[in-house]
């Protein structure tokens, strides 16, 4: 596959793949649905970063690259990828679309992920296995339409990678999840230098989680959790670095 960035913007987006806002979001439906998006947000941390840019990486055309596209996840990934996946995973992602949004000079940089869970179990198997996608980074996400045979790069650099860190029990009465300390641990290690780099840069890492439920809650355990007035949402605010210093933060519990 043609490599379409320099070393240094590669660079670039090795470091912004540590440094974003994320945003979970759940929507269950009355019919058993539950429509989910991880979304990142790199923005902020473009902003900063886009000092460290020379004027000549700025002229290239990869550079100035405007996009704003949906591809099938399974699609957009290159065969590298998905000649390691099994059959399920290759229906997992064949039923996810990505969103990509970019314009490196206007600081914006969004990639987002949806997925439609048909069931509580696909969506249990699904938030505990989008992470065991063999996606090496950084990657071209190839979009093969026919009406447009650009390659969108875009790193997904651990994206996803701090799913694998969670346990979920999820039926059609409850959401649970549970942060696995010894995972967690194990992410930081992999993924601590690039953290620090980001505090260094005073890059500010949130991290929000929000859930819409079709009928109202009994029961939340987190007490940082906000609960609407109508107790159908669920809002969770936080960052990286509240998570890193107490990752029980990240734990649910809710009966509905």
């Amino acid at each position: 596959m043609k490599k379409l960035y320099t070393p240094l913007v590669v660079f670039l987006f090795f470091c912004l793949s540590s440094c974003v806002d994320i945003e979970e979001r759940y929507d269950f439906k009355t019919d058993g649905t539950c429509n989910v998006i991880y979304g990142f947000d790199m923005g902020k941390a473009m902003g900063v970063l886009m000092n460290l840019m020379t004027d000549s990486v700025r002229s290239t055309p990869q550079f100035n690259i405007d996009k704003d596209t949906t591809l099938n996840f399974y699609s957009a990934l290159p065969d590298s990828a998905t000649k390691k996946m099994t059959a399920a995973e290759v229906n997992m992602a064949q039923s996810s679309d990505l969103n990509i949004k970019m314009n490196l000079n206007k600081n914006l940089m969004k990639v987002s992920l949806n997925h439609v869970a048909k069931t509580p179990a696909d969506l249990q198997y699904y938030l505990q296995h989008i992470s065991t996608i063999p996606i090496n980074s950084p990657v071209e996400f190839v979009n093969k339409d026919k009406k447009d045979n650009k390659n969108t790069p875009v790193t997904m650099q651990r994206f996803m990678v701090g799913q694998d860190y969670y346990s979920y029990e999820i039926t059609d009465h409850k959401f649970y999840r549970e942060i696995d300390k010894d995972k967690f641990n194990a992410f930081l290690k992999r993924a601590g230098a690039r953290f620090a780099m980001a505090k260094a840069m005073l890059i500010d890492m949130p991290y929000k989680v929000v859930l819409n439920f079709a009928k109202p809650i009994k029961k939340i355990n987190n007490a940082k959790a906000i609960l609407s007035a109508d107790r159908r949402q669920v809002t969770l605010v936080t960052s990286m670095d509240e998570v890193m210093k107490n990752p029980a933060l990240m734990n649910l519990k809710i009966d509905f």
